[in-house]
């Protein structure tokens, strides 16, 4: 395997990023494209909490709104009432919080837990969102969509994927700095799944590397994907049921850790972290 050229940035949310770190996923949402409503109450979502932390969670992604292809939006309020009372209850590991809405992020950050801002809209989804993040003393992740959850996989187009992408990212990131935000702070990702057909994520994958090499972390989320589903139809092999998706999701995985990704936001903690682990072992032997 060979090891691509790495971001210089070797922290991100007080977390060491020269070596893999995982976010783990904890929906709190009855329609979650995984997992809906397995973990909608709060016993059950700080269980599962507890065990993706025992399987090797290094971050725990709390998210109480689904923005699967063609979810319905929810209130910022049902959305803070199905996840504040799990940050209150506390982890072990940083926090973040999956939210278009600034509100929610504002009053799950008082809690005093909240280390990073997750936000699939990359700050676009609300006219208060990039002064929050100003404000707040948060990390951020910054996802690529085109469109919205509601009809961004209705006919996704782009020129060149690869560098509309990039320059969208890139740009987003430039202005925060520009405005006070450091550096240090901002994570991109590609947003696999959000806006793309299946030979668009399949492009970005192979060229992750031409993000990972700007000058910010950088996460990746690949984990039961449906373009894994829409791969193996392609191959005449039929679709593939979401809880079925784990092999394709880790060779994604892997793929993205040879282009030089070091975070990742998976459903799978424990199968995740072994196949890290091989790979690090791997690339780092004599």
């Amino acid at each position: 395997m060979n090891q691509a050229a790495k971001t210089d940035q070797k922290t991100w949310a007080g977390l060491d990023i020269s070596r893999y770190k995982i976010m783990g996923v904890l929906n709190v949402t009855p329609d979650s494209f995984s997992d809906g409503g397995r973990f909608a109450t709060r016993d059950r979502a700080l269980q599962q909490g507890e065990r993706l932390i025992k399987d090797g969670a290094d971050i725990l992604d709390i998210g109480g709104e689904s923005t699967r292809p063609g979810s319905a939006p929810v209130s910022p309020a049902q959305e803070q009432d199905r996840i504040l009372p799990l940050i209150e209850a506390g982890f072990p590991v940083p926090i973040s919080v999956d939210t278009r809405h600034p509100e929610t992020i504002r009053l799950a950050y008082e809690q005093g837990q909240v280390k990073i801002w997750n936000d699939v809209t990359a700050l676009s989804g609300h006219r208060d969102s990039r002064q929050t993040a100003l404000d707040l003393d948060v990390c951020l992740c910054l996802m690529h969509m085109q469109g919205q959850p509601q009809t961004m996989q209705s006919n996704p187009t782009y020129g060149d994927v690869v560098a509309e992408v990039r320059e969208s990212l890139l740009s987003l990131a430039h202005a925060l700095v520009a405005a006070g935000k450091p550096a240090q702070a901002l994570c991109l990702d590609v947003g696999i799944g959000f806006g793309k057909t299946l030979d668009h994520n399949l492009t970005l994958l192979n060229n992750l590397d031409q993000f990972v090499d700007l000058p910010f972390a950088h996460l990746v989320g690949l984990s039961r994907k449906s373009y894994i589903s829409k791969a193996m139809e392609r191959a005449g092999h039929g679709s593939i049921p979401v809880d079925q998706r784990l092999p394709g999701s880790l060779s994604s995985l892997i793929l993205a850790y040879q282009k030089g990704c070091r975070l990742f936001r998976v459903h799978d903690v424990a199968h995740t972290r072994q196949a890290l682990e091989i790979a690090e072992q791997t690339l780092n032997a004599p």
